[in-house]
C-alpha cells in the first residue's frame, strides 16, 4: 500500500487523543504527519518548563493551555488535518460524547486514576471502541521492552511497569518510543481491513 492509498484511507478517519502531554502531544504530531483526518484532543493543562524535556511543545508557548497550543502545532506540520482541541478536564460523562464519534481512542495520561478512569468508562460504555493505552514508559535505556499487547478491543503500549517517580522521570525517549508506538497501533487498527 504506498503512501497516497494510505492518506486516502486516513483522510476519513477520526482519532481521540485524551491528554496533550508526553504520549499525547507525540501520538497526535505522529497521526497528523500521516494524514489522519480528525484528531479530537482534550486536555485542562497548562504547558510548563518541565514539560519540554518530552512534551511536543515550544518555549514560546510556555504557559499556554496545551491543548490549543498542540492544535497550533499540528497545524504547522498539517494544516489539511482538522483539530478539535478541548480545554477539558475528562471525566466518564464527557469521554463518551467527546469520542463517540472516533474510531479510535488513545488514553495519554500521566496519572494511574485517570488512566484507571478512562479504561474504565471507554471498556464499559464503549466496548467496541478500540483504545490504545500507555503504561509504562520512564526513566531512559532498555528500549526493548516497551513493546504493544491486545486484549480484545485494548492495546497498551509500554513495559507495563516503569512507574514516574523523582527518581525515574519520563523522558523524551522512551516517552517518544510509547507515543509512536500508540501511533503505529493505531494505523494497524485502522488500515488492518484495507491491508491484505
Amino acid at each position: 500500500m504506498n503512501f497516497e492509498t494510505i492518506k486516502s484511507i486516513l483522510k476519513d478517519k477520526s482519532v481521540g487523543i485524551a491528554g496533550c502531554g508526553g504520549l499525547g502531544s507525540n501520538c497526535a504530531v505522529a497521526l497528523a504527519r500521516v494524514g489522519v483526518g480528525k484528531l479530537i484532543i482534550c486536555d485542562f493543562d497548562v504547558i510548563t518548563e518541565t514539560n519540554l524535556n518530552r512534551q511536543y511543545f515550544f518555549y514560546d508557548q510556555l504557559g499556554q493551555k496545551k491543548a490549543p497550543a498542540l492544535k497550533e502545532n499540528i497545524h504547522r506540520i498539517n494544516p489539511a488535518v482538522t483539530v478539535e482541541a478541548h480545554d477539558v478536564k475528562l471525566n466518564p460523562e464527557n469521554i463518551t460524547e467527546l469520542f463517540a464519534d472516533c474510531d479510535v481512542i488513545v488514553e495519554a495520561f500521566d496519572r494511574a486514576d485517570m488512566k484507571k478512569m478512562i479504561l474504565e468508562t471507554v471498556l464499559c460504555k464503549m466496548p467496541d471502541k478500540p483504545l490504545v493505552s500507555g503504561i509504562g514508559l520512564s526513566g531512559w535505556g532498555d528500549s526493548n521492552s516497551i513493546q504493544m499487547q491486545r486484549t480484545g478491543n485494548l492495546y497498551i503500549c509500554g513495559d507495563g511497569i516503569s512507574e514516574a517517580t523523582d527518581d525515574n522521570p519520563p523522558l523524551a525517549p522512551r516517552v517518544g518510543i510509547a507515543a509512536n508506538m500508540q501511533a503505529n497501533t493505531v494505523l494497524e487498527i485502522l488500515l488492518s481491513k484495507y491491508h491484505s
